[in-house]
């Protein structure tokens, strides 16, 4: 059974009728979150710097609407802009899915200010400028929901990995003031912190034997996540399912962090 069959038979197509944005969708994550919507029911925005071409010909196989719009999202503007494109496209906006994220892997003490301010405006200021415009949207709506996608670097510190897991830790927290802040508004907030995923954004650490063995080894349940696993997460928090779920960081790390 494939990931979509299998998300098929678990879910019912609860996002019919609706509209979904994703940032960073061209592959890994944001494209299993992007197609599990459209199996959802979704149309869907895919927001990123590429065509993604792939993902959008598997939303629209799913007889699902692809809107692709191109933005460089360390720019907070064309971030922003690019948000009321999409709803714009595709009629109404109702998921929002910051997922776009950037890793310059290295020792603390060699790390460029360079290369440190650019992971922190594609991963933290991407994931305010789109939430903030994906607010403003909902809040005309009358309501929206929202979930960012942190990472288990929320809870523990990593090795060469310092604006990378600096970046997801203010994610979370942005989050959680986002849902202070917004719940009011009808706009329900949350994220989702992946552990370990096996996705071409972590394949030089899986190529480290002693690396991945040693994390390995600490995942209760022995092996690193598929993308749909944390795409399955997602679909939850955007479901009727999680409708009491608000300011929450659901951890999908296999027990990684509980050991």
């Amino acid at each position: 059974m494939s990931p979509t069959d299998a998300l098929e038979s678990t879910y019912r197509p609860f996002l019919e009728g609706e509209a979904a944005l994703v940032t960073g969708a061209s592959r890994g994550i944001g494209q299993a979150v992007a197609v599990s919507l459209a199996a959802l029911g979704a149309d869907v925005a895919l927001v990123q710097r590429g065509d993604a071409a792939e993902t959008r010909a598997a939303v629209e196989q799913l007889g699902r609407r692809a809107a692709v719009v191109q933005a460089d999202l360390a720019d907070a503007a064309a971030a922003e802009a690019a948000v009321a494109r999409a709803a714009e496209e595709l009629g109404r906006l109702d998921v929002a899915v910051c997922n776009a994220a950037l890793n310059v892997r290295g020792p603390a003490l060699d790390v460029a200010l360079d290369d440190f301010r650019q992971v922190l405006e594609v991963t933290l200021l991407s994931a305010f400028s789109t939430s903030r415009a994906a607010a403003t949207v909902f809040g005309e709506r009358g309501g929206g929901r929202i979930v960012h996608i942190a990472s288990a670097y929320a809870f523990f510190g990593g090795i060469n990995v310092v604006p990378y897991a600096a970046s997801k830790g203010a994610v979370a927290q942005l989050m959680k003031s986002q849902a202070v802040e917004w719940a009011p508004l009808g706009i329900r907030v949350n994220a989702v912190a992946p552990g370990w995923v096996e996705t071409a954004f972590t394949a030089a650490l899986r190529e480290d034997e002693r690396r991945y063995s040693d994390i390995t080894g600490r995942i209760l349940l022995g092996r690193w996540a598929e993308p749909q696993e944390i795409a399955d997460a997602v679909a939850f928090l955007v479901s009727p399912a999680a409708a009491y779920v608000q300011g929450a960081v659901l951890v999908v790390d296999g027990g990684y962090l509980v050991r």
